[in-house]
């Protein structure tokens, strides 16, 4: 793995975002707001259990989510950059959570990045899919 790619630090930075506003350690509407921001307003995901959410739908989750996984720890490894070009990328990842005393879940997960004009990157679609 490349840790200069900066799709696969973008994967890392925006899973400590994730992490840390799920489970309170950065509970102000910024780390939200911020969070957000990583997304394109053309967002679609499919989660994991095959629900599909566009950007309204991610942005109504994160705000409702805030702080309800206390614990919450998230591992990222395998990231695999499977095409790149002036418009953005795609890469695969398997993400791991766990919850203190709880179940821990793993998953792999597919990013389809755009790239603006400026050089920002963002998250366009997302699909996850249980590992079994």
């Amino acid at each position: 793995m490349n840790a200069t790619n900066p799709y696969f630090d973008d994967v890392l930075s925006t899973h400590v975002l994730i992490r840390d506003w799920l489970s309170g350690e950065a509970a102000a509407a910024e780390n939200c707001a911020q969070l957000l921001a990583r997304f394109s307003p053309d967002f679609t995901m499919v989660a994991p259990g095959g629900k599909q959410l566009d950007g309204a739908g991610l942005t109504k989750f994160f705000r409702a989510a805030g702080g309800s996984r206390p614990g919450l720890a998230m591992r990222i490894t395998d990231l695999t950059l499977i095409q790149e070009s002036a418009a953005g990328a795609s890469v695969t990842y398997r993400e791991f959570q766990s919850l203190p005393g709880g179940d821990s879940t793993e998953r792999l997960s597919t990013v389809v990045y755009e790239k603006t004009a400026a050089g920002t990157l963002h998250w366009r679609h997302l699909h996850e899919t249980w590992v079994a």
